[in-house]
């Protein structure tokens, strides 16, 4: 029986038989034991499915990708300790010493610093693009050696919308897969796989978690990707792995299990990026109410978008629900329930202005973090810029005066009532 999203996050994942813990159990142990020698050699050959050690995978940690798998319409699902994590597995699961990746230039700085610096020290290369790029523009950007399309739906900071169709058109037609990480919207307000994405990523510590409590990530795969078709370009999925017996990952695990298995047998075996059983459970709890979240959240970031919009102090005002943002109509298509509750405005003092309305901020934190139920802000320029001169801040698209606010799940009231008395006292 098919079922709605509002019941997959409920419900999802984890199905309990006759007897067994309505809740999903905490499997809180690094091993599993086996009778015979012959029974766990089948699991490291990868002939049988169970678990051996939980650095690779975990019952509990399983049940929880599963669910999410559900939720974004896919086929398989692997946890990780961070959303880093989740992207660098994602990439480098097709990607070795000479490939190159085509990436959307508006993604969070972390990602951007990963694939332009760390992953380059690999030998990987990267031809970054604008996100409102023309399709000739977009496919000028392939060369021979690229493996992999990345993206985000809604970018962190930058808040521009991803045309997914678009992206996914020119990764197709050059033979490569599309990656979207959908931390922002969830799969409550976007399934990026409908639109054409073949594999999606989150950092679960944002919305999913929704409370604060357990950094982690996952990755998604749609199983809609033919990597046989294209198997000259990804020889580590269409070619035997020694350090498996010669298993062929696409032969044996199908379009629909290839990804995920080669990522946790070689990944997460050689890197152990393990998302712990705990933080999967507590991870969980958050997905159980995920739907009825995500509204509240964009409602609330309307909200405060549009009491920014009116204010003398305040330049410009960056939230795809406003009619008059430059993402609207991409957000109609692809985000027609809303997007999210982080919302960042230009405060026309700058660093001084914002610094001011920061000291005077009552009800929203200053933090670094985002996608929370508690209100949280923060001014890049005093904090995670701030050895960036303004000239520097100007170049990179942050100015001194950007204020980003993620609004939580407080009255949205209370926090226009914050916003007005710290934007009143600059």
């Amino acid at each position: 029986m098919d079922q709605s999203i509002k019941t997959k996050c409920v419900q999802g994942g984890y199905r309990p038989g006759n007897g067994e813990p309505r809740q999903i159990p905490i499997i809180q142990s690094t091993t599993f034991k086996y009778n015979t020698s012959e029974d766990m050699g089948k699991l490291f050959d990868l002939e049988a499915s169970g678990y051996f050690y939980s650095r690779l995978q975990n019952p509990t940690c399983d049940f929880v990708a599963a669910k999410i798998a559900e939720l974004e319409g896919g086929t398989a699902a692997m946890l990780t300790s961070s959303g880093q994590a989740a992207n660098f597995f994602a990439l480098f699961n097709i990607c070795e010493c000479g490939s190159h990746i085509v990436a959307s230039s508006s993604i969070y700085g972390g990602t951007f610093n990963l694939i332009s610096v760390t992953m380059a020290k690999m030998g990987i290369t990267v031809t970054f693009v604008s996100p409102d790029c023309s399709e000739e523009e977009l496919n000028a950007a392939f060369q021979e050696n690229t493996r992999a399309v990345f993206g985000e739906t809604i970018a962190n900071p930058a808040l521009t919308v991803l045309d997914i169709e678009k992206f996914a058109k020119a990764a197709h037609a050059h033979g490569v897969p599309l990656i979207v990480d959908n931390t922002f919207p969830t799969p409550v307000n976007c399934r990026p796989i409908e639109w054409g994405a073949d594999i999606v990523t989150h950092s679960t510590t944002k919305y999913m978690d929704g409370h604060g409590s357990c950094v982690g990530g996952v990755i998604v795969d749609s199983g809609k990707f033919d990597w046989m078709a294209h198997k000259d370009k990804f020889p580590g999925l269409c070619t035997p792995d020694d350090s498996y017996h010669g298993i062929v990952y696409a032969e044996k695990f199908g379009k629909e299990g290839a990804f995920i298995t080669k990522a946790t047998a070689q990944l997460m075996r050689d890197f152990g990026c393990t998302q712990s059983p705990q933080s999967a459970f507590i991870l969980n709890l958050g997905l159980e109410s995920l739907h009825v979240r995500m509204p509240r959240h964009v409602e609330n970031g309307l909200a405060v978008a549009k009491f920014l919009k009116e204010q003398p102090q305040v330049v410009k005002v960056n939230y795809s629900g406003l009619e008059d943002d430059p993402y609207y109509a991409l957000a109609q298509k692809y985000l027609p329930q809303g997007g999210c509750g982080v919302v960042s405005f230009e405060l026309a003092g700058g660093r001084a202005a914002a610094e001011k309305f920061m000291k005077n901020l009552k009800l929203a934190a200053i933090e670094t973090h985002v996608a929370d139920a508690r209100t949280c802000c923060l001014n890049p320029a005093t904090s995670t810029h701030r050895q960036m001169t303004d000239e520097q801040l100007a170049e990179a698209g942050i100015p001194a005066g950007l204020i980003r606010m993620s609004c939580g799940l407080e009255d949205s009231a209370d926090l226009i009532a914050d916003l007005k008395q710290a934007l009143e006292a600059i």
